[in-house]
């Protein structure tokens, strides 16, 4: 386990390089972060001739906890760490590295949530896969005392698009209704553009109208704002590297009403945010948007295209069933992965803080939703 000491550039190039590579792994997430109170910490493995085979971006952030002499701290690698998880000696080697960092930094807890699959298709339907290399790594974690996290911060499942086929083969994978949709939209005059950095107030001024329609907590502008431009002023002619993200937008006479935030890296394209109003729903704009940044994806050489989260258990009761349905007529398939796992050195503060700081976020959104109302004046 070794400090990384190279250029931003050649992390991104590392990391592009390792298996299971992903946005949340690159060196500008990790610089968003930092500017929101987490320490960037870059690790990466060797094998016997110095060859990377590993790496991870540790975020860390540390906590002043009153009674104690010295701050507690907890540790995150989203996504990651990146590497050929069907390697036995090279997974004992990574943990075994990680769980004595852990205990170093005297940390809580470190997570983990590397994007290791566990199966594909939707549960119980004749298309699902299980994969027997993604229960083997959950067991060895649980061997280990690792715990499956109460606190999953990214999406567990999520829908995937194969971009190799034609334009044509893709449009028939999609639904009836959803083929149907996107051509009515472009039949009621949607367009859809290519968005600049003088369209980013608007961006988050419709995922706030989106927010509080649908009723879900999103962070200040100034957040998003960061994410925005740490990625964006990058020429996407190369989709490798750097990452980079841009914002389609569809719009009816002239009027925005939709758009997706679209980010790229090593191959994949990523609908990270999304983002509609009232206006204009009845001719579907969202669906052409999807249509367009699926196309954008494949003209700039992405191998897939992440949908960017499915619901943990595939039944209406499930709170994004209503948005999954939308994106299971996209024509993807399932990717169900084993999700967030914590390693705690302290199992005491660990129970303290999964018990206690729950409760107080659950106040915090509520706060949050009530601001957010009232600065959209709803």
């Amino acid at each position: 386990m070794i400090p990384f000491t190279g250029t931003p550039q050649s992390w991104n190039e590392l990391i592009a390089s390792l298996p299971l590579a992903h946005l949340l792994q690159t060196w500008e997430w990790s610089q968003v972060k930092a500017k929101y109170g987490w320490q960037a910490m870059p690790f990466v493995w060797q094998d016997a001739m110095g060859k990377p085979v590993a790496a991870a971006m540790v975020l860390k952030r540390s906590l002043p906890v009153g009674g104690f002499a010295k701050k507690m701290c907890v540790l995150y690698i989203p996504k990651g760490p990146l590497m050929n998880w069907e390697n036995a000696a090279l997974l004992g080697h990574v943990l075994d590295d990680l769980q004595a960092f852990a205990k170093r930094q005297g940390a809580i807890f470190i997570k983990l949530d590397p994007d290791v699959v566990l199966g594909t298709g939707v549960p119980g339907t004749e298309e699902a896969i299980e994969f027997t290399g993604g229960q083997a790594v959950q067991s060895e974690l649980e061997q280990r005392g690792w715990k499956f996290s109460q606190d999953q911060i990214q999406f567990r499942n999520t829908v995937l698009v194969d971009l190799a086929p034609s334009e044509d083969e893709l449009l028939r994978r999609m639904k009836q209704k959803t083929r149907y949709n996107i051509r009515l939209a472009q039949k009621k005059g949607v367009t859809v553009r290519a968005g600049t950095v003088d369209d980013l107030p608007l961006l988050y001024r419709m995922y706030a109208e989106t927010s509080v329609r649908d009723g879900f907590l999103i962070r200040e502008e100034g957040y998003y704002q960061t994410v925005w431009h740490s990625f964006m002023g990058v020429s996407p002619s190369v989709v490798t590297l750097p990452p980079f993200t841009e914002p389609l937008i569809a719009e009816v006479d002239g009027e925005p009403v939709g758009a997706v935030s679209m980010f790229y890296f090593a191959g994949q394209a990523i609908y990270l945010f999304g983002m509609s109003r009232e206006t204009a729903r009845e001719k579907m704009p969202n669906y052409l948007l999807q249509w367009e940044a699926i196309r954008r994806a494949k003209a700039l050489g992405c191998r897939i295209y992440n949908l960017w989260g499915a619901p943990d258990e595939f039944n209406e009761s499930d709170g994004l069933w209503g948005v999954f349905r939308f994106k299971e007529g996209l024509g993807g398939t399932v990717s169900r992965t084993i999700g967030a796992w914590d390693f705690t050195p302290n199992p005491l503060l660990y129970k303290l803080y999964t018990e206690v700081l729950p409760r107080v976020m659950d106040i915090m959104r509520a706060r949050g939703k009530t601001r957010m109302r009232q600065s959209l004046g709803a």
